[in-house]
């Protein structure tokens, strides 16, 4: 299963530099309460996507047939218990509340800089056909 999370490193290095810059800047805008939402989200993100890749490399280490429904239950199961807490405290006033949102967004953002980082260097064996 190892080998199929490979690209987990890059996606937490480009959510760790997310999570400095957006502690940083969210302190600096709203104080400390902006400095924790930033890193909520930041870390939220960061597990979500960690959690991800686990559960389909774990399905694919079983049978790849189970990477799509599992990842696509995985996906639903996250939002619906992410959707919970947004309209539960959708009305807060928490000086936190913006700064994670934009950290969500800049994690989302960072992590796939990383997996594309990674993607554009790895060794990933391919099949060229020739147009004849």
């Amino acid at each position: 299963m190892r080998r199929r999370l490979n690209h987990v490193p890059a996606g937490l290095l480009g959510c760790g530099v997310v999570l400095v810059a957006a502690t940083v800047i969210g302190g600096v805008v709203k104080g400390a309460p902006g400095a924790l939402g930033a890193a909520i989200g930041v870390v939220g993100v960061a597990v979500s996507y960690l959690l991800s890749g686990v559960v389909v490399a774990w399905a694919d280490s079983i049978s790849p047939q189970l990477t799509m429904p599992v990842g696509l239950a995985t996906y639903a199961i996250k939002f619906t218990l992410l959707a919970i807490p947004l309209v539960a405290f959708g009305d807060s006033t928490w000086p936190g509340l913006h700064p994670m949102a934009f950290a969500i967004i800049a994690a989302v953002l960072g992590w796939n800089a990383g997996h594309i980082w990674w993607a554009a260097r790895a060794r990933i064996p391919y099949v060229q056909i020739d147009p004849s």
